[in-house]
């Protein structure tokens, strides 16, 4: 939106320098202005469980939140970042790049993970991140012509038990290699929460909770020979409980899930570059025993 006109001889009215400090729930309602402002679709309580689960900074310019930045740490070893924003006024400035540093400062010797607009693929070159995928974004209102609750649905599929939190935090570690025990605890305490089940326990996982437009499915998780059926069986039950809501979900290119959820119903509306800053005191694990089909977010995995 442009200023009102002020005259040919009037002053310049500029933004006072920035000031970075920590992000408090009290930024939360203008942090949703921010995200609108990028048509992200987060309300005010998908910042506040964000917040909740991790931390972060905020940039104020005459009193205004012209930025924001969190961090997520997984254990000792790993963290991801997201939510990073500038007011588009105040780009150019630097902002962004000091953002990542506090960030990066504050996450010490974890490699740390994030997703990528384009935009912002430079600027996470120059600290050392590198691609490593990409992140299809698929979404669609579930009336009656989205197939997807009509996919196929294995026997074993049943709501999680409480006794059933240790297997699926177990089979979270196999896949990602983090300790993500708090988001983990977070999600079976927001939705709802599926697992496979062929009489030994869980094999599989798949949360769904309230984001955005409506629901959102993620993490699914699934390991053993019949891991992409038992992911899609699981997004499929979820799905059902779906029916006449707008449903999202965030898929990994390597778990190939994009070309059978656009055959579903639910077409690719976007995608992010999926990057990862490794250090050498915790690199990157890769002899996972079980995949991650879908994220629970963009910003924190």
């Amino acid at each position: 939106m442009s200023e009102p006109s002020r005259g040919l001889n009037a002053p310049a009215r500029r933004m006072p320098p920035p000031q970075l400090i920590a992000l408090r729930e009290a930024h939360l309602a203008d942090a949703v202005r921010l995200s609108a402002a990028l048509d992200w679709p987060y309300r005010e309580a998908d910042w506040r469980f964000a917040f909740d689960l991790g931390q972060g900074f905020a940039a104020q310019a005459g009193g205004r939140l012209v930025a924001t930045a969190m961090w997520w740490p997984y254990g000792r070893t790993h963290a991801s970042v997201g939510m990073i924003i500038v007011d588009a006024r105040m780009q150019g400035q630097g902002l962004g790049r000091a953002l990542v540093s506090s960030l990066l400062d504050a996450a010490r010797d974890r490699t740390v993970l994030l997703n990528s607009t384009k935009e912002g693929l430079p600027l996470y070159a120059q600290f050392g991140f590198v691609a490593r995928g990409r992140v299809f974004q698929h979404q669609a209102a579930m009336d009656g012509t989205v197939a997807l609750a009509a996919a196929p649905v294995p026997a074993g599929v049943r709501p999680m038990h409480a006794a059933d939190a240790g297997k699926v935090r177990q089979l979270d570690l196999a896949a990602t290699g983090m300790d993500r025990t708090a988001l983990l605890d977070a999600l079976f305490g927001a939705g709802t929460t599926m697992v496979l089940d062929r009489g030994t326990g869980a094999s599989a996982y798949a949360c769904m909770r309230e984001f955005g437009r409506g629901l959102v499915i993620g993490p699914v998780v699934a390991s053993g020979a019949d891991a992409a059926a038992d992911a899609t069986g699981l997004i499929a039950a979820l799905a059902r409980l779906a029916r006449g809501r707008f449903l999202r979900i965030d898929v990994t290119d390597a778990a190939g899930l994009s070309p059978w959820l656009e055959k579903s119903g639910l077409p690719c509306v976007g995608s992010a570059v999926a990057m990862v800053r490794e250090t050498r005191a915790h690199p990157v694990d890769s002899r996972a025993t079980a995949r991650l089909f879908a994220l629970s977010n963009q910003s924190f995995g």
